[in-house]
């Protein structure tokens, strides 16, 4: 679908990752740092990172490098880091109560705002401070706070339906875990985390090095 212009995406994508480094650069009293030396930490080129930061401005100084302090507030800025997000988090089963009590969010602009599960036997669990209500509530307490990021934990069945009451209700932007593509109207993003579709990603290579493996030695 068509999307307002802008940066690539993967750009986007990558934009976070140099944020970690600049932070990690931080902790270790590094104060100014080239784009080799950054691209080095995370696998980029130094051209790749000075092209992708040439969507947004300019930065850094030829022969100087980049002050990491400042970039890193930039890039915060870029990221719309400067604010705290509240998010909305459906499902809350073993893998939604570990996301639920997971305490780095905070610690990055992202506050879990509410926990919602259709299951009555979660209804009214307290975890990390926090009571599951009842999706059917979802909608209200989203428009009530303004939340507009959402995280779903919930089986590949209900995924679209939950989406639908979610986007339907202000949020624009989800993180999925359910194994299923969503469909979105335009303005609204949808990131996906699929553990199997990840790995099974790698066992191609691992079987086309055992496929090579046995090509090489026929006996085995």
């Amino acid at each position: 679908m068509d999307r307002m212009e802008g940066p690539p995406d993967v750009v986007v994508r990558r934009l976070p990752l140099y944020a970690r480094s600049l932070r990690y650069l931080l902790l270790e009293g590094v104060e100014s740092v080239s784009s080799q030396e950054l691209g080095d930490r995370i696998n980029v080129t130094a051209a790749q990172i000075r092209k992708d930061l040439s969507y947004f401005g300019e930065f850094g100084k030829q022969g100087i490098g980049y002050d990491v302090r400042k970039l890193l507030q930039q890039i915060e800025d870029i990221l719309g880091l400067t604010q705290e997000w509240p998010v909305a988090l459906i499902g809350i089963g073993h893998l939604g109560e570990a996301i639920a009590r997971y305490e780095g969010f905070r610690q990055q602009g992202i506050r879990i705002a509410g926990l919602f599960d259709s299951n009555p036997t979660k209804i009214g669990k307290v975890i990390n401070g926090m009571t599951v209500q009842r999706f059917d509530d979802a909608e209200r307490v989203i428009r009530e706070q303004g939340i507009r990021l959402a995280i779903i934990a919930v089986p590949a069945r209900s995924a679209q339906e939950v989406t639908d009451r979610l986007v339907m209700a202000g949020v624009r932007a989800i993180l999925s875990y359910a194994p299923t593509v969503l469909q979105v109207p335009e303005g609204v993003w949808v990131r996906y985390i699929d553990p199997v579709a990840i790995l099974h990603s790698m066992t191609y290579y691992l079987a086309r090095d055992l496929a090579g493996v046995r090509h090489n030695n026929p006996e085995t």
